[in-house]
């Protein structure tokens, strides 16, 4: 992509994700992803309907008169976005591609982090880890984000997120927010990288998929191609079985990946590429208070 024309992809991109997040979510990320805990932060003298249990004892005997704790909440996050980038992503039929949605929601949860002071980073994955941006903060940093975003082209096309999982759990080692931004188009398994990273951060699954993909149009013969292995084969689309078959594959992946979800207590929300994502993550934070 010609430098000028991402510019003002990056440029639109922000107008849009920046405004949402200053408008929309402000509130409701700050609510649905809190601090760490407590801090100390004062003494001030005890007040009426105060709990006995924050008073300071040795500030107390030193004035003879009560005094109790404040404490403030420890706001600052660590905020990652992980973003499959395979191949299987370059897809869409309705109003965007699959990594046209993707950048949007990732650049809305970016500018709503930094709202909230959070430090935002990136690990994009295919098969292996593309590429890891290093939490920092600033609307500079966001920028870059969405630069990458939008532009960036992985050398594989296939998707482990087993393998993205655990480099996560490896590389951040304090406590962070994950937001796991995925298709789930997997031929392995990653519960259990899943369990493993959700205990030490507090993960978050969002789905993006297109409707085309939980079922065939009977449109007769058409040529199928594997976008991550570029395997291709011919279906006879106005067969009946053949339509009924695929429609009960995808139900059954989608079943086993919300089983996943749930076993691995991560909260989860599916996006299709022609939903409002907007009252998708709004419903996702709402289930989080």
């Amino acid at each position: 992509m010609e430098t000028s024309e991402l510019l003002k992809k990056v440029r639109k991109i922000e107008i849009k994700t920046r405004g949402l997040s200053n408008n929309i979510f402000a509130g409701e990320y700050h609510s649905a992803f809190r601090g760490r805990g407590m801090a100390f932060s004062e003494v001030r003298e005890y007040q009426y309907g105060d709990d006995i249990r924050d008073i300071d004892w040795n500030v107390t005997a030193r004035y003879a008169r009560p005094y109790v704790k404040v404490f403030e909440e420890e706001r600052e996050l660590t905020v990652m976005l992980m973003i499959d980038v395979s191949g299987s992503k370059d897809f869409g039929s309705v109003n965007m591609m699959k990594n046209e949605l993707t950048t949007e929601i990732a650049a809305t949860l970016a500018f709503s982090a930094i709202q909230n002071n959070d430090k935002i980073g990136v690990i994009f994955f295919s098969d292996k880890i593309e590429k890891f941006i290093s939490p920092q903060k600033g609307r500079k940093h966001i920028l870059y984000i969405i630069r990458e975003l939008l532009d960036f082209k992985p050398e594989n096309r296939n998707t482990n997120i087993s393998q993205a999982l655990e480099y996560l759990t490896n590389v951040i080692k304090k406590r962070c927010t994950t937001f796991l931004i995925s298709d789930f188009i997997d031929k392995g398994s990653y519960a259990d990288a899943l369990t493993i990273a959700n205990r030490k951060h507090d993960v978050v699954a969002i789905q993006v998929y297109d409707s085309r993909e939980t079922e065939l149009p009977a449109v007769g013969l058409i040529k199928m191609k594997d976008a991550e292995t570029g395997r291709e084969r011919w279906i006879d689309s106005s067969s009946s079985s053949i339509r009924r078959m695929y429609g009960e594959w995808w139900n059954h992946r989608q079943n086993e990946m919300l089983q996943s979800f749930k076993k691995c207590r991560v909260d989860s929300v599916s996006i299709r590429t022609e939903d409002d994502y907007v009252k998708s993550l709004l419903a996702l934070f709402h289930k989080r208070n």
